[in-house]
C-alpha cells in the first residue's frame, strides 16, 4: 500500500510529551497509509527507549548529538516514503480526525500549498502560534518602542500575531508554524527542506518565504484542531531568547538588504534594551516583573551572539547515528 503521509517528530528531552503525542497520532492514522519517523536529537531522559518499547513501528533514529529543529527534520524527511510530509511538534496531542482534514484540505489547496492547523492550550484556550505574519520594520518598531506590549493582538501595533483572529477560517497566512506543518513531498524537495543553518527557531518562517517566492502558499485549515502546549504560562528565559533574536536576525540578513537587515538587527538590541527598563520600572511594584527584567537584561548583553552569528550550515549527520524499527 503507498504511504500517502510521512509524519516527521524531532524529539528532545520530552519522553512522556511525545509518547502522548505518538498515542494521538495512532489514534487515527489509517493502518498502511501513514508512516511515523522520530528522530531522537540525543536525549537523557529515556525517550529513544521508550518510544522503541511502546511504538516498534516508528521508525526511530537515535542521534549521538543535538541536530537542531531544522537538521533533524531534514534527516528525517530523507527516510520518508510519503507523498506529503507533516511536521509534527512532540508536545502536540492531536483532535479526532485531524489528520484526515488536513491532508483533505492539502490536497485541494494543491501541491504548492503549506498547511497548518488551529492550535489550542491544554486548558482549551486558543494558542495562536499555529501562524504568524511575517517580520517587517514597523513591527519590529512596535516590539522595540512598548507599542507591541500595550496594545497586543492588535492589527496595528502587533502585526505579526494577526490580530485577534481566532483561526477559526480559511485564510492565506506570510508564515505556518513548525509545530504542525503539512507540506507536499514534491514542494518539499523543491526547496530543499529546511535551511539547516537554522537551529532551532526561524527555519518555519525562512521555508514559507521561500514557498512564497516560488508561488506557493500557506493556508490555515480550521477544522484540523490540536492541542500545542509550547508556550503554556513559560517564563522568561535568557537562552531561549537569545536563540529567537539570533533566529530573527538570520532571517533578516538572509530575506531583506544589508541596509534593512542592519536595521533590523538594530531593532532587536532597542527591543531588548526596553523591555528591560519597563520590567525594571514594574519590579518596585511587582516582584515577578524583577525575574524578567534580570532575563532582558541578560539577554541585551548577549546581543554580541545575534550580531556575529552568519548562516553557516550545520554539517550533515554523517555519524554516529543509529537507524532504528523500520
Amino acid at each position: 500500500m503507498a504511504i500517502d503521509l510521512s509524519i516527521l517528530i524531532v524529539s528532545y528531552n520530552t519522553r512522556e510529551q511525545t509518547l502522548a503525542c505518538l498515542s494521538s497520532v495512532f489514534r487515527q492514522a489509517p493502518a498502511g497509509a501513514v508512516e511515523v519517523i522520530v528522530v531522537d536529537n540525543a536525549s537523557s531522559d529515556g525517550s529513544a527507549d521508550a518510544i522503541a518499547a511502546r511504538w516498534p513501528t516508528v521508525t526511530l533514529i537515535r542521534s549521538a548529538r543535538n541536530l537542531g529543529f531544522a537538521a533533524a527534520n531534514n534527516l528525517a524527511a530523507t527516510q520518508a516514503r510519503g507523498r506529503m510530509l507533516l511536521l509534527l511538534n512532540p508536545d502536540t496531542v492531536l483532535h479526532d480526525r485531524c489528520l484526515q482534514y488536513a491532508v483533505g484540505f492539502a490536497d485541494r489547496m494543491g501541491p504548492k500549498a503549506i498547511v497548518g492547523g488551529r492550535t489550542f492550550f491544554a486548558n482549551g484556550s486558543l494558542n495562536p502560534a499555529s501562524c504568524h505574519g511575517k517580520p517587517g520594520l514597523w513591527s519590529l518598531f512596535c516590539a522595540a518602542s512598548g507599542l507591541m506590549s500595550l496594545f497586543r493582538n492588535t492589527r496595528l501595533f502587533d502585526p505579526e500575531s494577526l490580530g485577534r483572529w481566532a483561526r477559526d477560517t480559511v485564510r492565506e497566512v506570510d508564515i505556518v508554524s513548525g509545530c504542525f506543518l503539512l507540506i507536499h513531498r514534491t514542494l518539499w524537495d523543491r526547496l530543499g527542506g529546511f535551511d539547516s543553518a537554522f537551529f532551532m527557531y526561524g527555519e518555519d518562517a525562512d521555508l514559507c518565504a521561500r514557498a512564497w517566492a516560488d508561488g506557493g502558499r500557506c493556508v490555515i485549515c480550521p477544522d484540523a484542531t490540536l492541542i500545542h502546549l509550547g508556550g503554556a504560562s513559560e517564563p522568561v528565559r535568557a537562552d531561549k531568547l537569545v536563540r529567537l533574536f539570533s533566529a530573527k536576525a538570520m532571517l533578516f540578513r538572509k530575506h531583506w538588504t544589508p541596509a534593512k537587515a542592519m536595521f533590523g538587527t538594530w531593532a532587536l538590541d532597542a527591543w531588548a534594551a526596553s523591555r528591560t527598563v519597563a520590567c525594571a520600572a514594574l519590579g518596585t511594584i511587582r516582584p515577578a516583573a524583577r525575574r524578567s527584567m534580570r532575563a532582558w537584561a541578560s539577554v541585551f548583553a548577549r546581543r554580541g551572539e545575534w550580531h556575529w552569528r552568519r548562516l553557516n550550515p550545520v554539517p550533515s549527520p554523517a555519524a554516529p547515528l543509529e537507524r532504528a524499527h523500520t
